[in-house]
């Protein structure tokens, strides 16, 4: 039986340098697939990335959909997504992925291969564990190192226009550079270079919480030594009122990292 390599193609520069470095290998085509799980709520650049990516790796995308984007599954979960917990990508991305490999994969003759760099090997340890009993591997942790900079050159290098969210100061190319599981840093970066977008996610936030009829945010207040709520809204009036303290609490996206 052909060994088969699933690459967690998610429009991001590593998952392409990973599933490049498994061709450069020597796996043949045919063993190969890119697994696209699609959010709804991504930027619309991403698409296009993964079309470029994909033609240069050699393989099409296999794309996974729900049908929902992210709003709507916290509405029927009647769970607002944080970064203490992601239904979002629990249902949209882990559970389909699962569900895929569950049903086309042998995991005797099969490798999860993850977009995951030589700084988190925290999180390879912790996803090989949740896909257990199939093999996982993580290309871009091991020799030679490439920093984040370094595979958008690479992608450069090879005539692949690299996705714009990096460019405009992003570190993820997920969710249309709003995840859940950044930080409030991100969202100011959010608000700073795609207004219109944020205010998107200012009200679908508001939405959820009247749907569900409870104060709950997506991001955290620690000020003060005590946390508490801090919606969209507010943190937009505190940028807006220049009193937002600088964080770096950008965050990131961790999609499967925990079991289905």
């Amino acid at each position: 039986m052909t060994h088969r390599y699933v690459v967690m193609f998610s429009g991001g520069a590593a998952s392409w340098a990973a599933a490049r470095r498994v061709v450069d290998s020597g796996v043949p085509l045919d063993a190969i697939t890119l697994l696209f799980t699609d959010t709804k709520t991504e930027d619309a650049d991403l698409y296009r990335f993964l079309d470029d990516a994909a033609q240069d790796i050699g393989v099409p995308v296999t794309t996974l959909a729900d049908g929902r984007d992210i709003w709507q599954v916290f509405k029927d979960e009647r769970f607002l997504g944080n970064t203490r917990a992601d239904p979002c990508s629990r249902i949209l991305k882990r559970s389909l992925s699962r569900a895929w490999v569950e049903a086309n994969c042998d995991p005797d003759h099969t490798t999860i291969v993850m977009g995951l760099d030589w700084t988190e090997v925290h999180r390879h340890d912790r996803t090989a564990k949740a896909w257990a009993p199939w093999y996982v591997e993580s290309p871009m942790t091991m020799p030679p190192y490439r920093l984040k900079a370094e595979m958008l050159a690479d992608l450069e290098a090879r005539g692949i226009r690299p996705p714009r969210l990096y460019g405009l100061g992003f570190a993820h190319n997920n969710c249309g550079g709003g995840c859940v599981k950044a930080g409030r840093s991100h969202f100011v970066q959010l608000l700073q270079v795609f207004p219109a977008r944020y205010a998107e996610w200012e009200r679908n936030e508001e939405e959820v919480r009247q749907h569900i009829g409870a104060d709950v945010s997506i991001l955290r207040d620690r000020s003060g030594g005590e946390t508490s709520v801090m919606t969209l809204a507010a943190l937009r009036q505190e940028v807006e009122a220049g009193i937002a303290q600088p964080l770096w609490d950008i965050g990131g996206c961790g999609c499967f990292e925990e079991p289905a």
